[in-house]
């Protein structure tokens, strides 16, 4: 008899696990350089306000953050291991949609591989923000919509719901797919039934259930996140953010290796597949059309994509089947050629891998900032914690004001350790908390450039400098890099507090 292979002896369900287990375990392995991003330092500081609502964003990853500190505290891979925890998850159900959509062995781990690999994956990974968490929501809808489309189950609308509840609680942009969803109940004759069916208004009951609590707070805050988004839409039309939606959606939210089986999967939903799953390639259209149409940044597509390879995965593997066996053996081992060199691109571009300063850092800075806004916090920290030390004894009530949340968050957490106050920042949430009580009689301020300060202060003094030891160019070092130690506030604070308030 013949002894059986580990590819063998495993079920579809254990070999996708192991696959997003090596695939955890590499993120475990080099997730530990450079320092946090700006943004996970403010959800990491702001899980330390728990609340149903802040001015940026639900409450979800904040709260996901706050579970991180009490298990690792500020451990870079401890942290951000939970994000790179929900990509894993993601690649296990994108294999699992290739299994719905009946696609073999073959077709499964290819569509968990290529969905591992994306740029913007890999990326989200490396980085604690609610893009991981929203991304690992959309496939769990697109999943469960999958097994509604294949079983015609009407409780299937219950997990949708649910999915659909916890996105709403992590990014907004989850609309949009909601917004694909409705409109292809409304418009496809398949769904349309459902409509009378119970389990869908249960499935939006749960949904609704799950959002209310964040609802409430946006009443009770005049839906304060409504005026941020529209300043930080403002903000990113002006800056060219938006710029390159198309072209990114291929070269990043996906990987530029998988982008023919991204086309495969449209080819697969809107014929190979038979009509009955072709609401999901709608779902894509739909998404890319609103988001492009509102001028949304491209990631906010890239949960989209999952759903695309695993249809593309299960085309391929239909088309390769009737072929002769040495053909389909040459097309497995191009297939995982060019998947492998995809892998290597990804990990090069989207992982803190490469030294600080190194020809290899110099290109990836080159192509995004993720990396190089990861630098300096701590060094930051210390530096105003020097300042702090020698000037405190000279004040009754010596403050610490950020221009920005990274600044304030940064200074928050890692603040303690130095005994630095609770710094203050008027950006987003950290706004609406104040600047405390009793206000100060002086602040040391970063991240607000002298002519601006002068508007508030009758006296700011350069008492510092913001930078890091390796000389790496980032907002902090070269957007007003001085450090300035203020007083003779020419309002009192009540009054000037409302004036500096920014969303950011």
């Amino acid at each position: 008899m013949k002894s059986k292979t580990l590819k063998q002896t495993l079920s579809d369900w254990h070999l996708l696990l192991l696959l997003a287990g090596a695939r955890l375990l590499f993120h475990l392995l080099t997730n530990g350089q450079y320092g946090f991003h700006r943004d996970a330092l403010a959800f990491l500081d702001n899980g330390q306000h728990l609340a149903w609502g802040y001015v940026a964003y639900p409450p979800l990853t904040p709260f996901v953050g706050r579970i991180g500190l009490a298990l690792f505290g500020l451990s870079l891979v401890g942290i951000k291991s939970l994000a790179a925890l929900a990509q894993c998850v993601a690649m296990v159900f994108t294999g699992l949609m290739a299994k719905e959509l009946g696609g073999g062995r073959g077709a499964q781990v290819v569509a968990a591989v290529a969905a591992g690999i994306s740029i913007m994956s890999l990326l989200m990974s490396t980085l604690f923000q609610y893009i991981s968490f929203d991304y690992l929501w959309w496939v769990l809808v697109v999943y469960a919509y999958i097994r509604l489309l294949k079983s015609g189950n009407p409780r299937w609308w219950l997990g949708i719901g649910a999915a659909f509840g916890l996105g709403m609680m992590t990014k907004y942009t989850i609309l949009f797919l909601a917004t694909a969803v409705v409109l292809n109940v409304v418009f496809s004759r398949q769904l349309r039934t459902h409509l009378k069916s119970p389990w869908l208004w249960a499935g939006a009951g749960v949904s609704l259930l799950i959002f209310l609590p964040n609802f409430i707070w946006q009443v009770q805050n005049n839906f304060v996140s409504l005026e941020f988004l529209a300043a930080i839409r403002a903000r990113d039309v002006a800056l060219g953010r938006t710029a390159g939606y198309l072209a990114q959606q291929l070269y990043v939210n996906l990987n530029p290796i998988t982008v023919p089986l991204f086309l495969l999967g449209i080819y697969f939903y809107l014929g190979q597949g038979n009509g009955r799953f072709r609401p999901v390639v709608w779902i894509y259209f739909i998404t890319l059309a609103l988001f492009g149409v509102s001028q949304g940044r491209f990631y906010y597509l890239a949960p989209a994509y999952p759903m695309m390879l695993a249809g593309g995965a299960v085309a391929g593997e239909r088309l390769l089947a009737g072929q002769p066996a040495n053909r389909q053996r040459v097309w497995g081992r191009v297939t995982w050629g060019f998947l492998a060199v995809g892998a290597a691109i990804g990990v090069a571009l989207a992982l803190p891998v490469a030294p600080i300063n190194s020809a290899w850092w110099h290109v990836t800075s080159g192509i995004h900032d993720n990396f190089v806004e990861q630098v300096g916090w701590e060094e930051m920290v210390q530096t105003v914690a020097e300042i702090y030390a020698q000037k405190a004894p000279n004040y009754a009530n010596l403050g610490v004001l950020a221009g920005n949340y990274g600044e304030a968050a940064a200074l928050n957490l890692y603040g303690p350790r130095y005994d630095l106050p609770t710094a203050v920042s008027p950006v987003n949430t950290y706004w609406e908390r104040g600047y405390g009580t009793p206000a100060p009689d002086a602040v040391i301020v970063l991240g607000f450039s002298e002519s601006f300060l002068r508007g508030y202060f009758g006296q700011c003094t350069v008492v510092g400098q913001n930078g890091n030891r390796f000389g790496v160019a980032n907002e902090e070092s070269t957007f007003a890099p001085n450090i300035f130690l203020c007083e003779a506030a020419r309002e009192p604070w009540e009054q000037f507090w409302p004036k500096l308030r920014a969303f950011g």
